[in-house]
């Protein structure tokens, strides 16, 4: 089984892109979770699935154009500044680390997190683009960080 989280606050513009990539994508084999702000609050369902694969979604502060895909290896999350959750990502994947196979953080660069704001296009495209890959099941094809 494998989990795909989508992370982020409809209120904030391109911070939603976890959520929207979450909300559309349905493939055989994988358990869907849309987290919002508080991904923590879906540890205990994690841990019960195992699952072997768990792959986040959210918007990155990463220093890249809008609509740029990244994965984000385990290291360089410090360095990067993701949504309005509260629970760093690092707590989250350390905590879930003997529960989980393997994590894979994928990050998208808003345009705008601006409180009112509707998704870019940019980044609702990048989304598209995203639910592509992943319905592909070719994550390779996301560049590193």
């Amino acid at each position: 089984m494998k989990v795909l989280m989508g992370i982020g606050n409809e209120l904030r513009g391109d911070d939603a892109i976890g959520l929207y990539v979450a909300r559309r994508f349905r493939r055989e084999g994988w358990k869907v979770i849309v987290a919002g702000q508080v991904p923590e609050d879906f540890t205990s369902e994690i841990k019960r699935i195992r699952p072997d694969l768990l792959v986040i979604v959210d918007a990155a502060l990463m220093g890249l154009e809008p609509g740029d895909i990244r994965r984000i290896p385990p290291e360089k999350i410090p360095g990067v500044s993701f949504s309005t959750h509260g629970m760093p990502l690092s707590f989250l994947i350390s905590y879930l680390r003997e529960y989980v196979g393997e994590t894979i953080i994928i990050g998208i660069q808003p345009l705008s997190m601006e409180f009112g704001a509707e998704m870019s296009d940019v980044v609702r495209e990048a989304g598209d683009s995203l639910l592509r890959i992943l319905s592909a099941g070719r994550l390779e094809d996301i560049p590193l960080l």
